[in-house]
């Protein structure tokens, strides 16, 4: 598999479509984003080329991923100065205060990315591609894109899925054309979670199983992100299906052994666990210099356990910082793709639950055999299955901080009474709470886009 990029220059036709896209989705004062018909003097994508560009596009189709949920989520802790220094967003999203304000990169910027997948799949039907095997991967990566960022907004801009209320509680807007004549409006928790299963399972069979590069979509990563929209959902025969399903095809995990765990990027980018690259670039609030890895978190792992080191180092006040992100970058960005150790997870904890004990520890061995320090892993033993899923969903805890994951998992666990915490920060001597099931682990829309749109606000 190769592991470097492709560098498509995109024709002019393409260059013009994406200016247009861009002039009515990212300046979101322009009532043309919501309101006007497109402008039929922009130029529209029209040869295969021109969406092969699209989806080689890196910083638009890879890098749009919102950070909302891990700037609230419980990996870390701000000191009191560099909270103060952060932008009001961002400080708001730390203590969990009902907050709408510029929300570019987290509300439009991903809708930007959704509306480059509908400009291929608007543009597909009228461009002749002599080569099926080509047609059916551009549809399938846009499918793709269009689905994982819907499940990105969905963690954030809505509730987490209950079956008994999803077809009456509200979903985000759902967006399946590129025609900006097409107002935006809310659908339900059921028809979000609908419409994101529905573009995957059209895109598995497009794709192929593997990309010829990480960044490119392939059959393996359509099963990985199913997995992980399922398992938001509760639904754990599914998730572990699909999980499974991808591990089928690619089920490669890395020895920490190996791994330099002085390295400032212990990790490279496109290393052996990545089936697919994407990610989001680090707001202030979780630059290493400035989130400090929570304490609990830090010492929950064992001695001889090599994520200890290769996943943190030490900061000068004796606080730990992460540095373990799959991005391969060192200015923080995170890795919010799919990788095989994240699949392990989900397929062990589907079994757990469906009291499959020796699959579970089958898959949990694997993965723990390669985080340890040679010679002193012991397997994992048991023989009642909720000790085993909590065993799981320890290590799940361990391996994939600031993945982008944690938020999604506390929304989903505080369904389960036992499961369910409190999280609290503390500014100068002030206290911030945010119980399981808040209202605040949904965030505002950016107001700007109720202001022209109409979408009803949360709560």
């Amino acid at each position: 598999m190769k592991h470097t990029k492709k560098k498509i220059t995109p024709g002019l036709n393409l260059c013009c479509a994406m200016a247009g896209v861009l002039a009515c989705l990212a300046l979101s004062s322009c009532k043309k984003y919501l309101e006007a018909k497109p402008d039929q003097s922009i130029a529209t994508p029209s040869t295969p080329e021109d969406l092969e560009g699209i989806l080689n596009n890196y910083n638009f189709v890879n890098a749009r991923y919102p950070s909302a949920g891990e700037i609230a989520a419980d990996n870390y802790y701000l000191k009191t100065g560099d909270y103060n220094a952060l932008l009001e967003y961002q400080r708001n999203f730390y203590t969990w205060q009902k907050y709408g304000k510029n929300l570019g990169t987290d509300y439009m910027a991903p809708y930007n990315a959704i509306e480059y997948a509908n400009v291929i799949l608007d543009a597909l039907p009228k461009i002749s591609i002599r080569e099926e095997s080509r047609k059916r991967q551009i549809e399938g990566s846009a499918l793709y894109i269009r689905a994982a960022y819907h499940y990105a907004l969905a963690q954030l801009f809505c509730g987490v899925y209950r079956p008994a209320r999803a077809d009456k509680d509200l979903g985000i807007a759902v967006r399946l054309t590129a025609d900006i004549a097409d107002k935006p409006v809310r659908t339900t928790i059921a028809n979000t979670y609908i419409a994101i299963i529905a573009d995957l399972q059209k895109a598995i069979p497009e794709l192929p199983p593997l990309a010829d590069t990480k960044f490119h979509v392939s059959r393996c990563a359509a099963y990985g992100l199913l997995a992980r929209v399922y398992l938001s959902m509760s639904d754990f025969p599914n998730a572990g299906k699909y999980a499974d399903a991808a591990l089928a095809i690619y089920s490669t995990l890395i020895d920490l052994n190996k791994v330099n765990a002085n390295a400032n990027v212990p990790f490279p980018q496109f290393h052996d666990e990545v089936i697919y690259d994407a990610r989001v670039a680090a707001p202030a609030a979780l630059q290493q210099a400035r989130a400090k890895v929570d304490t609990l978190l830090y010492a929950s792992y064992a001695a001889n356990d090599l994520r200890k080191a290769v996943y943190y180092k030490n900061n000068t006040d004796g606080s730990k910082a992460f540095k373990g992100t799959y991005s391969g970058q060192a200015n923080g960005a995170l890795f919010t793709g799919i990788a095989t150790d994240e699949l392990y997870l989900i397929s062990a904890e589907a079994k757990a639950r469906a009291s499959d004990i020796s699959g579970a520890l089958q898959r949990l061995n694997t993965l723990l055999s390669k985080r340890w320090k040679t010679g002193t892993f012991t397997p994992v033993t048991g023989t009642d299955a909720a000790q085993v899923l909590t065993r799981t969903l320890e290590e799940r805890r361990k391996e994939l901080p600031f993945r982008t994951l944690r938020w999604t998992d506390l929304r989903r666990l505080n369904e389960e009474p036992a499961r369910a915490i409190l999280l609290y920060r503390n500014i100068s001597g002030t206290l911030y709470t945010l119980k399981p099931g808040d209202l605040r682990y949904v965030f505002q829309i950016d107001e700007e886009a109720v202001r022209l749109s109409g979408l009803e606000q949360n709560p």
